[in-house]
C-alpha cells in the first residue's frame, strides 16, 4: 500500500515512490517486446521479476496481456523516453563527456547495457536500499557494467552531492546529468534547489536532460488527478494498490525549462506529441496534457557560481 508523501519519508521498490521505479521498468518490459527497433531493455523484465510484486511482474513477462491495465499511451511514452534518454548520454559522452550522473536512477539499467565509450565514469544517485537492491540483483543475474559504474547511495532532498564526491565525481570535469521522469515526484522547492545543485555542480560544457510539465490550467490537475484514480483502480482490482495521485506533487511549480535556461543553460525542447509523429506512433490524448509536456537537453554555456 501507498502512503501520501511527506517529508523525509522512505521508500524501497515495493513502496512509496519507489513502486514507480518498479512500474516503470514493466511497462519497459513490454515496451521491448513491442517494438526493439525504438527500445531495448533486456533486464527491466528480469529486475521487476526480482523486486516481487506478483502484478507488475506478470505484466513485465508477457504472463497478463496489458490490455486496458496499461494503456497504448504509456507503453508509447515508454518507448520514445528511453530512447531520447539513451540517444542524450551516448551523444554527449561520444563527444567527449566522460562522466555521468544518473539522478533518481531506481531500475535504470543503462550502466549496463549502453555500448558506453572506454573511460566513461557512470554515477547512480537514489536511496541507499534502491541502490543496494539493483546492484545485488543485476550481479545475481551475472550481469556487468559496461562503464566503470559508481554509486552515490543519498536521497535527493538531502546532501546528495557529497555522496556523489565521496564516490569520485568531479565538480570541475564536464557532466552529462539525467532527470528522467523525477521533477513531478519533487516538491516545487525541491525541484529548484535541484536544478540549482545540478548548476553549481556543473564546469561549462557539461549537458543536461529532463522534462519539462507546463503549468496546469484551470481544473487541469483535476482532470490528471481522475485519470490516475481510474488507472488505480484497475490496478486495484489485480491487488496492486499504486494509488500515484498521492505520490505526486500537484499545483504550479518553475517550469523546468525556462529555469534552467535563466541559470546559463542552452536547451533544446521538443513536445511529447511531436515526437510521436516523428516516430510514427499514433497521436497522444489529451487528458493530462501529456502532448504539451517537452523534452529538453542542453548545455551550459555559462556560470552563475
Amino acid at each position: 500500500m501507498t502512503s501520501t508523501r511527506r517529508d523525509g519519508d522512505t521508500w524501497d521498490l515495493a513502496s512509496s515512490v519507489g513502486a514507480t521505479a518498479t512500474m516503470a521498468a514493466a511497462v519497459r518490459a513490454i515496451a521491448t517486446r513491442a517494438d526493439r527497433a525504438l527500445i531495448d531493455d533486456p533486464f527491466a523484465e528480469p529486475l521487476v521479476r526480482a523486486v516481487g510484486v506478483e502484478f507488475l511482474t506478470r505484466l513485465a513477462t508477457g504472463d497478463m496481456p496489458p490490455g486496458e491495465l496499461v494503456e497504448q499511451v504509456a507503453i508509447d511514452v515508454a518507448k520514445l523516453r528511453t530512447k531520447f534518454y539513451d540517444e542524450f548520454l551516448l551523444d554527449a559522452t561520444t563527444a567527449g563527456i566522460t562522466q555521468v550522473v544518473i539522478l533518481a536512477s531506481g531500475l535504470d539499467s543503462r550502466a549496463y547495457r549502453l555500448p558506453w565509450p572506454t573511460g566513461t565514469v557512470v554515477y547512480e544517485v537514489d536511496q541507499p536500499q534502491v541502490i543496494e537492491f539493483k546492484t545485488c540483483a543485476l550481479a545475481e543475474l551475472g550481469a556487468a557494467p559496461t562503464a566503470d559504474r559508481r554509486v552515490a547511495a543519498a536521497d535527493l532532498r538531502e546532501d546528495w552531492p557529497a555522496a556523489l564526491r565521496a564516490a569520485g565525481f568531479d565538480p570541475a570535469r564536464p557532466t552529462a546529468w539525467s532527470a528522467e521522469g523525477l521533477l513531478g515526484f519533487l516538491p516545487p522547492e525541491a525541484q529548484d534547489r535541484l536544478l540549482d545543485t545540478i548548476t553549481e555542480l556543473s564546469a561549462p560544457g557539461s549537458r543536461v536532460a529532463t522534462e519539462s510539465r507546463p503549468n496546469p490550467r484551470p481544473g487541469e490537475d483535476n482532470t490528471t488527478k481522475e485519470s490516475l484514480h481510474r488507472m488505480s483502480d484497475r490496478w486495484r482490482a489485480h491487488g496492486f494498490d499504486p494509488d500515484v495521485v498521492r505520490l505526486r506533487y500537484f499545483g504550479e511549480r518553475n517550469e523546468a525549462a525556462p529555469y534552467l535556461i535563466d541559470r546559463g543553460w542552452a536547451l533544446n525542447a521538443i513536445k511529447v506529441r511531436d515526437l510521436f509523429a516523428a516516430n510514427d506512433l499514433a497521436p497522444v490524448r489529451d487528458d493530462m496534457r501529456m502532448s504539451d509536456m517537452l523534452y529538453v537537453s542542453g548545455t551550459l554555456t555559462k556560470t552563475t557560481k
